[in-house]
């Protein structure tokens, strides 16, 4: 049979049902230490065992061993013997896991930058079953969607039933326990990846250029987005209000988000990718001037629900963006690397502008970030037409 109606779909034969949940639970599990990881990494600074400095050192360099290993995944294993693959990264996580209940300091730091490269390979997996898929943004609107109600899941369950009886140490452990079930899943997963379309032969393997500059605009969109929320709690404060509202706030954010994540699911192949990421971008930066302007404490919620709504909304538009702008989808293979990346950029660019008592640099930062965002992806939408032209 020839290859071309199935590509029509998805990018050779497709993953049965079975296959497909199995990937998920992988992806997600690789992703899980990134909500979570602000709870636990606080719990290990509140007991002694890092440093204030040392926490943010930790989340910094395990979002950072993540994207790299999200990157390079491809190239260095190719699209085989992922059973294998999933198996090894879900065992290696959980011992990993299970080690960090055993150190503290430098060590602690440098145990969860490895295990972020198990975590990134993980979410290479699910990724290069997405790009294969005849709707990446559904696939991608559907990850993002489920991670963040696993997310929310773990953090209540390890919050109300684990940390009280068995300290933070028990938070590590189910992380551990979750990782075998990935190593489990991974014996389900599709054993191979059908070759990526390949109308753009990039040297090495490597995107075209204008999947680059996709790839810059995904850093940057992450990366405005991080800068300031990671600071949404001190901004609270500085706008007034009283020490629950910023609790308020995430919570409202991350129901938001999980709505986001299921509008933008619902309309996978009825928005364009750039009408979706240009309004919400735009809404965005229109948010962060409100959020500037030390609003009362019912604006800042609001607000808050709006952010992460179009946050979550937005994010799946970006592997479109990225297939239309390198079709052999190199460059869609490489999206959730440059948004780790993008992710752990944001708080350290934010962190050099802002002070004890205001810390509104990290806003205009982001604005700034967003307007480049903007400029790199109308760019790229129209310039469409030339390089559709050329190929």
């Amino acid at each position: 049979m020839s290859p071309e109606p199935i590509r029509a779909g998805w990018i050779g034969p497709p993953p049965s049902l079975t296959q497909q949940v199995a990937a998920f639970w992988v992806g997600v599990m690789g992703v899980m230490f990134a909500g979570v990881g602000p709870l636990l990494l606080g719990g290990l600074e509140a007991t002694g065992r890092l440093t204030a400095a040392q926490l943010g050192q930790a989340g910094t360099v395990e979002l950072l061993s993540m994207g790299v290993a999200a990157s390079l995944a491809g190239p260095l294993l190719g699209a085989q013997r992922l059973r294998l693959i999933a198996v090894v990264c879900g065992l290696l996580m959980a011992g990993l896991n299970l080690v960090t209940t055993q150190v503290g300091g430098d060590m602690l730091t440098l145990v969860r930058a490895l295990t972020g490269l198990p975590s990134g390979v993980m979410i290479w997996l699910v990724t290069g079953m997405i790009v294969r898929s005849p709707r990446p943004e559904r696939g991608s609107g559907l990850y993002l969607t489920i991670q963040t109600l696993a997310q929310l899941l773990v953090v209540a369950g390890v919050s109300a039933f684990v940390l009280k009886p068995l300290g933070v140490d028990g938070g590590f452990a189910v992380l551990a326990g979750l990782a075998l079930l990935s190593a489990a899943a991974g014996l389900v997963v599709p054993d191979s990846y059908w070759p990526l379309t390949d109308h753009d032969q990039g040297p090495g393997g490597l995107p075209s250029p204008r999947g680059w500059v996709a790839l810059a605009a995904t850093f940057a969109f992450q990366a405005f987005i991080l800068a300031f929320w990671i600071y949404v709690e001190p901004l609270s404060r500085q706008s007034g209000h009283a020490p629950a509202i910023a609790g308020i706030a995430i919570s409202l954010s991350l129901a938001a988000q999980v709505a986001g994540g299921s509008a933008a699911t619902a309309l996978a192949g009825r928005v364009s990718w750039f009408k979706a990421l240009a309004m919400s971008i735009g809404l965005m930066i229109a948010t962060l001037f409100l959020f500037g302007a030390r609003p009362a404490a019912p604006l800042f919620l609001a607000g808050s629900g709006v952010f992460g709504f179009l946050w979550i909304f937005a994010a799946p538009y970006l592997t479109p963006l990225a297939i239309e702008a390198d079709p052999t989808r190199r460059a869609a293979m490489l999206g959730p690397g440059a948004s780790l990346l993008g992710c752990s950029a944001g708080p350290f660019l934010a962190s050099l502008l802002v002070s004890d008592t205001d810390v509104r640099g990290a806003i205009w930062l982001a604005v700034g970030l967003a307007l480049l965002t903007l400029g790199l992806i109308v760019g790229l939408h129209l310039t469409r037409a030339r390089a559709v032209l050329r190929l």
